[in-house]
């Protein structure tokens, strides 16, 4: 039986686009899917073993959120200084300096069971204890991949990059929590089946150092730089377009900041406390879970084309913080499982419309600055709350109220973002605004 020919179309339309955007990409660009890809699955599999790893080696829940909250505050000074000049001094140094400073954090943490010293690694190296982008790495790829991408197809690429993190982040969640499961069953302790892992993590920076020599030319800034200009704006490479950057800044770091109180570190840990869940079983159900996450980035390509960027952003996000409150009322662990999945497919369709718009309304020159702001600020919210949710996981009876706590501020982040920016719309929105206004 033949479908109806507008049905047909429409979907022939939605095979041919995916892989036309995919096509575009120049030698550079697959090389920045690749070292995405790599990264993630390295931040992935560290972020299901890590809480184990800090508390086999003698800290307390506290300590380890403290620990964990120096991290990432850590990776916001290294990055707000590689991210903030890297347009000036060169995008690839700044890539192998970070991932140089992410092989040297591992070695420290394989290394060392002193908290002070773990401190200090933690705070100048680059460690995801959340399985998710730390370090200057995604603003300035993103700024790179900016260069080497058409405007209008930027969306459905970072779609893809964004799908390519996800898949590489369950991967490696999966690694994380079934290799340290086999070799505990070979009669390995579980703190140097934990080790393994963080070997392997400081392995794979060494490998990203080496990938990132391979970028050329065409991933830096083209443009004549402006003259300098004594000032704090033009010190961190935003001038023109720093009111926006100021206010996505704000807003996203009260995002991550709720965020942090549920990193997947923590979530991981919080399966463990209130059903026992072992790592093995832990991987899998993470692995899924960004699985889903990175499918979802593809379906937020193709609402943005529809409804805009901004409006993508909240109106996906907000059902996903109500899921995010329902995981801890959950009676059983496959109830709160299930809900967490559900909660994952639609969580992270925000993720390539934020990113992408953020490039989007700056200046080409500032792209590195302004990804690397507004990512400093994600973090530096999100270095906050693992202090908190570290006391909070120390008290049995208060182990949910991290879930109520991050559903209920992200749900304020995104009112927020929708009141302070849905007027403002990309180069793009508004030049299809204008034809569609003409045409009609």
């Amino acid at each position: 039986m033949s479908l109806p020919a507008t049905v047909d179309q429409s979907a022939m339309r939605t095979t041919l686009a995916v892989p036309g955007a995919l096509k575009g990409l120049t030698p550079d660009g697959w090389l920045l899917f690749l070292t995405r890809f790599i990264r993630l699955f390295a931040y992935g599999s560290l972020s299901v073993i890590l809480v184990f790893y800090l508390v086999s080696m003698g800290l307390s829940e506290s300590q380890t959120g403290l620990l964990l909250s120096f991290t990432l505050a850590g990776d916001v000074a290294v990055s707000l200084f590689l991210t903030t000049w890297a347009d000036r001094i060169g995008r690839r140094r700044m890539l192998i300096v970070g991932a140089v400073l992410m092989a040297a954090a591992g070695v420290a943490f394989a290394c060392t069971h002193n908290f002070l010293f773990l401190v200090v690694a933690g705070t100048l190296g680059v460690i995801s204890p959340s399985g998710h982008e730390v370090g200057p790495f995604l603003s300035i790829e993103q700024a790179a991949l900016s260069h080497v991408v058409p405007s209008e197809i930027r969306t459905e690429v970072f779609a893809w990059y964004a799908l390519a993190g996800s898949l590489a982040t369950a991967v490696g969640a999966f690694f994380g929590g079934t290799i340290t499961h086999i070799l505990q069953k070979d009669a390995m302790t579980p703190i140097s089946s934990y080790r393994v892992v963080v070997v392997a993590y400081a392995a794979l920076g060494v490998v990203l150092a080496i990938l990132f020599f391979r970028l050329t030319t065409a991933t830096e800034v083209r443009e004549p730089q402006e003259k300098p200009v004594r000032s704090l704006k033009a010190f961190f490479g935003v001038g023109r377009s720093h009111h926006v950057v100021l206010k996505l800044s704000s807003l996203f770091a009260l995002d991550s900041f709720a965020g942090g109180f549920v990193i997947q570190s923590f979530a991981a840990y919080w399966f463990y406390l209130r059903f026992g869940v072992n790592p093995g079983t832990l991987g899998a159900i993470f692995f899924w879970a960004n699985v889903f996450a990175g499918i979802s980035a593809l379906l937020a390509s193709r609402l943005a084309s529809r409804i805009g960027l901004v409006r993508t952003m909240v109106v996906t996000h907000l059902p996903s913080n109500v899921l995010l409150i329902l995981v801890p009322l959950m009676p059983t662990v496959r109830l709160a499982i299930a809900v967490l999945l559900v909660r994952f497919s639609i969580s992270q369709m925000d993720v390539p419309t934020r990113q992408s718009y953020t490039m989007a309304v700056v200046s080409p020159e500032e792209r590195s600055a302004a990804g690397g702001i507004t990512g400093v600020a994600r973090t530096t919210g999100a270095a906050i709350s693992p202090l908190f949710a570290g006391l909070l996981f120390g008290r049995p009876s208060l182990i949910n109220i991290p879930f109520f706590l991050a559903g209920g501020l992200k749900i304020a982040y995104d009112l927020l973002l929708y009141r302070a920016f849905v007027t403002i719309r990309p180069p793009e929105e508004s030049a299809a605004s204008v034809l569609s206004g003409g045409q009609s």
